[in-house]
C-alpha cells in the first residue's frame, strides 16, 4: 500500500514540511517540498524501530512508496521552523476507536524510543548550531516539559510544572495524557481545541519526542569517548 503523505508548505516558501498521515512522528523539514520528500524517505529506516515497538513492523515493512495526498499550506511556524504546526485534511473531527488506539500506540512506541537513547547516548552532546549546544539531560527535560505542560493542556490535562521530570512523575503524566486523550475524543472535555485537532495532536507529540530522540542520536559521543 502506498504511503499517505502530506506536503505543507511555509505561507513565504522558505520551508517546508513532509509528514506521512498513518505513521505519526515520520516527518522531516527541508528548504523545499522536493527535499522535505526525499528526506522523509531517507527516514524510512530510522522509523522503523518505532514500528517495531508498536508492534507494526510487518506492515511498516509491507508499506510501499511515499504518495502526496495532500499539498497544503502551513503556518508562519512553517516558515520558521520547518515543522507541521497545523492539520490536515485527513485530521479533522473526532477519531474512530480502532485509528484513535492505533496512535496511541505509535506514540506510545515513540516515547519508549526516546526513553531508549536517552539511556544510552553520551551525557555530553556533540556541540552544533541546533538547540544552542544543549546537552542531553538538557534535550531530555525540554521533550518533556513541552509535552506535559504544553502540549497536554490542548486535551484538558494540567501537569505541575516540573511534575513529569522524574521517572515516577513521567509514567504518571504519560498515563493521565492518554486518558485524557480518550476522554477528549469521547466528548467529555468541554473546552474543544480551536486550530488543532486530536489527531494532530498525537502527530506532534510523536513527532516532538522522535526529533529529540534522533537529535541525540545525531550527537552522541559515545563511539567517540569508548575509542
Amino acid at each position: 500500500m502506498p504511503v499517505r503523505t502530506v506536503v505543507e508548505r511555509g505561507p513565504k516558501g522558505k520551508r517546508s514540511v513532509a509528514f506521512v498521515i498513518d505513521w505519526p512522528g515520520w516527518s522531516r523539514g527541508a528548504r523545499s517540498p522536493e527535499l522535505a520528500l526525499e528526506t522523509l524517505e531517507s527516514y524510512r529506516d530510522r522509523y522503523r524501530p518505532v514500528a517495531c515497538l508498536a508492534g507494526m513492523a510487518r506492515e511498516f515493512d509491507a508499506a510501499g512508496p511515499l504518495i502526496v495526498a495532500e499539498d497544503k499550506v502551513g503556518t508562519g511556524s512553517t516558515d520558521f521552523w520547518g515543522i507541521s504546526f497545523s492539520p490536515c485534511a485527513a485530521e479533522q473531527g473526532p477519531l474512530g476507536e480502532a485509528e484513535l488506539e492505533r496512535g496511541i500506540t505509535l506514540l506510545q512506541a515513540c516515547w519508549a524510543f526516546f526513553d531508549g537513547v536517552a539511556a544510552r547516548v553520551s551525557p555530553e552532546m556533540r556541540k552544533g548550531p541546533r538547540g544552542g549546544g544543549r546537552d542531553r539531560d538538557r534535550i531530555i527535560a525540554h521533550a518533556v516539559r513541552t509535552e506535559s505542560e504544553d502540549f497536554a493542556k490542548q486535551v484538558g490535562l494540567r501537569t505541575p510544572e516540573g511534575a513529569a521530570l522524574t521517572p515516577g512523575g513521567l509514567h504518571q503524566h504519560r498515563e493521565a495524557y492518554v486518558a485524557a486523550m480518550r476522554a477528549y475524543n469521547a466528548g467529555e472535555v468541554k473546552r474543544r481545541m480551536r486550530s488543532w485537532t486530536l489527531a494532530f495532536l498525537i502527530r506532534h507529540s510523536a513527532f516532538h519526542m522522535l526529533d529529540h530522540a534522533w537529535e541525540m542520536e545525531d550527537k552522541d559521543l559515545s563511539a567517540e569517548d569508548g575509542a
